[in-house]
């Protein structure tokens, strides 16, 4: 047992993917499939934060982000390709689902935390404002945007729309990234006079270290994926038998894909390194975004499969209150504990009306 505890961080992914075999023969108890997901989630936030160490801000939290995204976007095409016509609402409910519960649940909950702790913390304000205004533009593109438009009717992008919008968001997203980790990257590293914790001091990890993790993180990424589609038929069935909508689906398995982030954000924020969660949180909203809406966009068009991007009018009256708001708590450059409350309440009112529509 002993040996067992010092070597789980490669454990916990080997039995995640014994169990996803054994899965496809036979069902399993959603309770053991739970505890092996929240096991593997531990194990990727520590070889995402041993690669962390290695690059440097903010190579690693970009690298985790993207690597979450990419493999939720794989997720996401396989069930659109499977559903055909019946996931016509499916890239816009996960990608706005994602939105909510990162720029509210999981900013929210670091700010909160963090105040508590620290009493009140800083960031780069400069940095941060550059993600929340490409998230803007994003977010209102894909989601509200095609409520307006005229060529086609309903909440959807006629075919040249949607490729038209589909190469913006990438060449947006791509432009954050080439700011953030090569022309402007100082307005994403944390403050020098942030009181750093142990683990920055500590010597870094190997070349070889490194790669091995960096195994090990797309192997629990990967367990945690499809461990939550394993999970989703189970989870479904409690929520069509408490009586809730389906659309709630959507926001528990959207949830336990961002959990590795979630996790590594908040152990971020406690060590009072703030920075690093808004990195983590906002470079996983413009992930999804700038990834995903292109994926799906291509997949619409070349397999003729219909997609509805436009949110409802309850969706997006809260998507623009969680913006502005956003916004505002995130121009002063610090944050305290009712800036995270106001995220916290914004979020549960999202749950809620998700659930009594």
């Amino acid at each position: 047992m002993r040996r067992a505890l010092q070597h789980w961080t490669w454990l916990a992914p080997v039995a995640a993917w014994a169990l996803i075999a054994a899965s496809f023969g036979a069902g399993l108890p959603a309770l053991l499939l739970g505890a092996v997901l929240i096991g593997t989630v531990l194990a990727a936030v520590h070889h995402a934060e041993l690669i962390a160490h290695r690059v440097g801000e903010p190579f690693g939290t970009l690298l985790l982000a993207v690597a979450v995204t990419v493999i939720e976007l794989g997720l996401i095409v396989t069930l659109m390709a499977a559903a055909g016509e019946d996931a016509v609402t499916l890239a816009r409910d996960t990608v706005f689902a994602a939105v909510m519960i990162i720029l509210n649940g999981l900013v929210g909950l670091c700010i909160l935390l963090g105040a508590i702790r620290h009493k009140e913390q800083i960031f780069q304000q400069t940095g941060v404002s550059a993600s929340l205004a490409t998230l803007c533009a994003l977010t209102v593109l894909t989601l509200v945007l095609p409520n307006f438009t005229v060529s086609q009717p309903g909440p959807v992008y006629s075919y040249a729309q949607l490729g038209f919008v589909a190469v913006v968001s990438f060449l947006l997203y791509a432009t954050f990234v080439a700011v953030q980790t090569v022309r402007h990257r100082d307005y994403f590293l944390p403050d020098k006079a942030v009181a750093a914790d142990e683990d920055v001091h500590a010597e870094p990890p190997t070349t070889k270290q490194a790669w091995l993790s960096f195994a090990l993180l797309l192997a629990c990424l990967g367990a945690v994926v499809l461990l939550a589609k394993a999970l989703a038929n189970p989870i479904e069935g409690a929520v069509t038998s408490a009586g809730a909508p389906r659309a709630l689906v959507g926001v528990i398995i959207a949830a336990l894909v961002l959990l590795p982030e979630s996790v590594a954000a908040v152990r971020a924020t406690l060590a009072n390194r703030l920075q690093t969660s808004l990195n983590l949180g906002l470079g996983s909203a413009l992930a999804t975004i700038g990834l995903t809406i292109p994926a799906v966009a291509a997949l619409s068009i070349a397999a003729g499969l219909p997609i509805a991007l436009g949110l409802d009018a309850k969706s997006a009256v809260l998507l623009f209150l969680t913006l502005i708001v956003s916004t505002l708590t995130l121009g002063t450059g610090r944050t305290t504990v009712l800036q995270g409350a106001v995220h916290l309440v914004i979020f549960a009112v999202y749950l809620f009306t998700t659930i009594v529509p």
